[in-house]
């Protein structure tokens, strides 16, 4: 079929008639899907039951330290924790503190500090006129809100293939001393999937900011979560990279197994310089005596070793993967050709990002919805929820079992021509 650029007005009429047809049978169904968040399905959730086996009534409570797991103590994580995470993360143990479930809560907490506290003796946020952060766009919602939380300024980066455009960032953060950090998802970013390239860690690492407070914070949310097992992306170190930079605490990075294990139940990391972690413990000492030191226990029995973890993620390679490619196969035997949509093809992640017609990204997300599939509001990857263009949407394939799958992507698709139809027919 031809481009829906290139019809006339008689020809878009007559698609018009056909596709609303098309749709009012589909709605007439009553259906009700969610692809609105990127949430782990049962079957995933499920290989990691038999962790719940290994520590019990009966179990050897104590780490490999003699610390009874069972009691306060040890701040920053088991030995063997810390050494498992670490290896997730492809850095060094003496980088890390574990701490509970969720990275959201340490990034949260970071910033925290940082308004409240300042950054190794600099003037707190909260005490200056103006803070602000760069936000690569489209983005991790979740970021955005907890920066719009402390009323941040949020400035839209443009992100790009090989990550945000560096070109940007180095010109912004070397001349406002306002700008103190800038959210990064820096492997199978959130929505996209893209992979940052050697170069734009070693530039990120050899960042020169105006403010010598200024982070990075380095949310590598998808290290392990490779769609493919023989084509997988890979990161420098951006902490080593740091270091050879003479930067040593310029990055916090953030991890966590929520999708790796389970997401109300796993544990989490922060990475940093040995600077910035004396005084992450500083002020957490007053927050908690400890985190969940059994859950801790529990997972490195459970993983072993990194090794562990990467036989781990191929399992739920194996169970994500087809609806991945039956969301992409979908797409391109039907929008393909059509110049009313584009899309990226990830090798890992949670997320497809589908960029619409400017200006049909919310119609096509409430089309979606009146047909029963609800998606993730358009305008959720940028800062403060307005996408400039109206074009960016998130599709999360992950939690729908595969019939529910097909039948989205399908009424997704079938929204997307509909609207692109109106557009051109300048209803919208």
């Amino acid at each position: 079929m031809k481009a829906y650029r290139q019809l006339d007005r008689e020809k878009l009429l007559e698609l018009k008639k056909e596709l609303t047809q098309q749709f009012d049978e589909v709605k007439a169904k009553g259906l009700s899907l969610d692809m609105s968040r990127g949430k782990p399905g049962k079957d995933q959730l499920d290989l990691s039951m038999p962790m719940l086996d290994l520590v019990n009534a009966g179990s050897d409570m104590k780490c490999e330290n003699g610390m009874d797991c069972r009691n306060y103590g040890v701040l920053d994580g088991i030995p063997e924790a810390k050494r498992l995470l670490s290896s997730m993360i492809d850095t060094d143990s003496e980088h890390v503190i574990v701490f509970g479930n969720s990275s959201l809560n340490i990034m949260f907490d970071t910033v925290s500090r940082c308004m409240l506290k300042g950054v190794l003796g600099s003037t707190p946020w909260c005490k200056l006129d103006k803070v602000k952060f760069l936000c690569p766009s489209p983005g991790y919602d979740r970021h955005f809100k907890v920066t719009e939380f402390f009323g941040i300024e949020m400035i839209t980066v443009p992100m790009l293939p090989d990550g945000p455009d560096m070109d940007v960032v180095e010109e912004l953060v070397s001349k406002d001393e306002a700008i103190k950090g800038i959210w990064c998802v820096p492997k199978y970013s959130n929505p996209q999937g893209y992979t940052y390239s050697d170069e734009t860690v070693r530039r990120f690492a050899n960042l020169k900011p105006a403010a010598k407070d200024f982070r990075i914070f380095w949310d590598n949310a998808y290290c392990v979560h490779h769609l493919y097992e023989e084509d997988q992306d890979s990161l420098l170190d951006i902490i080593t990279e740091c270091e050879k930079a003479g930067n040593p605490d310029l990055v916090f990075e953030f991890a966590s197994t929520s999708k790796v294990s389970f997401p109300g139940a796993g544990v989490s990391v922060l990475a940093a310089s040995k600077a910035n972690l004396e005084e992450v413990k500083k002020y957490i000492t007053t927050q908690t005596i400890g985190h969940d030191k059994i859950n801790q226990l529990r997972h490195v029995r459970f993983f072993k070793d990194v090794e562990g973890i990467e036989e781990h993620m191929m399992k739920h390679a194996a169970l994500i993967r087809p609806k991945f490619e039956a969301v992409l196969n979908t797409l391109d035997r039907e929008l393909s050709g059509l110049d009313i949509g584009q899309w990226t093809k990830p090798k890992g992640g949670y997320f497809i990002s589908f960029d619409s017609m400017e200006g049909c990204a919310k119609a096509i997300v409430a089309k979606t919805k009146e047909a029963g599939v609800v998606m993730t509001g358009a305008g959720a990857t940028f800062p403060y929820g307005k996408d400039p263009k109206d074009s960016n949407i998130r599709i999360a394939p992950t939690l729908p079992s595969a019939q529910e799958l097909a039948l989205a992507a399908e009424i997704f698709v079938l929204s997307v021509k509909l609207v692109s139809v109106e557009k051109l027919l300048g209803e919208i």
